[in-house]
């Protein structure tokens, strides 16, 4: 499997607190079978989880060595999840980072209220030629009252990235079924952990056949858990 939502990148977020935590995440990801991993640290403007490019460029790097030192086979690559904002356009480059640098950024909404200007800054990125990944839908209080609220954003072009541990109940029964509702009617293009922490659970032994009583096609299932990643990480359309 190859993840693209992972809060590995330490001190910058609520997710890995130390090097250490994020070398014990990235093993316990490969032994897994994870081999690729995207780090998506929150950039939350106007809060404290906001690391800028240049700090999250060396700490990449210095997590990119540990592993190597410590012989952990994973690659990493570096992005960002990025809460939504009217202020998006003017934070490329300097502040938020797109998933390996391609066309693809990864945001996620507000959890239980709808951002009113959602239309038009999706509108602003495809307009520039970046593509918005939306990160867990079902998760949000109203896709799960209403799931089809985004088949607009479908048509837009907009991808959709489901936590694989809400199959598992991790999120409770309503993300659980949104979710299942989601790949059913093929509305998620990508399946990650958004892990955290080192004691976070990882169902990856369990999610494949738990995929197939769901979506059934082998090559819809590889597509969420492999083939839509490496479109991104080389900059393919998907």
């Amino acid at each position: 499997m190859k993840d693209l939502h992972t809060h590995v990148m330490f001190g910058i977020d609520d997710g890995s607190r130390n090097l250490e935590e994020s070398m014990t995440i990235l093993k316990k990801l490969s032994n897994e079978g994870v081999t690729d991993v995207m780090l998506t640290p929150h950039y939350i403007e106007n809060s404290r989880f906001n690391c800028n490019n240049n700090t999250k460029k060396k700490l990449f790097k210095e997590i990119k060595k540990e592993a190597l030192k410590r012989e952990i086979d994973i690659n990493i690559y570096l992005g960002n999840e990025v809460m939504v904002n009217g202020n998006l356009m003017n934070l490329f480059n300097t502040e938020i980072a797109t998933l390996n640098a391609s066309k693809y950024l990864l945001i996620e909404l507000p959890m239980d209220k709808k951002f009113d200007d959602l239309d038009l800054v999706i509108k602003e990125l495809m307009d520039c030629g970046v593509v918005p990944i939306i990160a867990h839908p079902e998760r949000y209080y109203y896709v799960k009252k209403n799931y089809k609220w985004l088949e607009d954003y479908l048509k837009m072009g907009v991808l959709f990235q489901g936590n694989y541990e809400s199959l598992f109940g991790k999120y409770g029964s309503d993300a659980k079924k949104t979710l299942k509702k989601l790949l059913k009617h093929n509305m998620i293009h990508f399946l990650a952990s958004d892990i955290h922490h080192e004691s976070s659970k990882c169902n990856l032994k369990k999610l494949h056949s738990r995929l197939k009583k769901i979506v059934r096609d082998e090559k819809i299932i590889n597509d969420l858990l492999n083939d839509n990643f490496t479109k991104v990480i080389k900059n393919e359309s998907i």
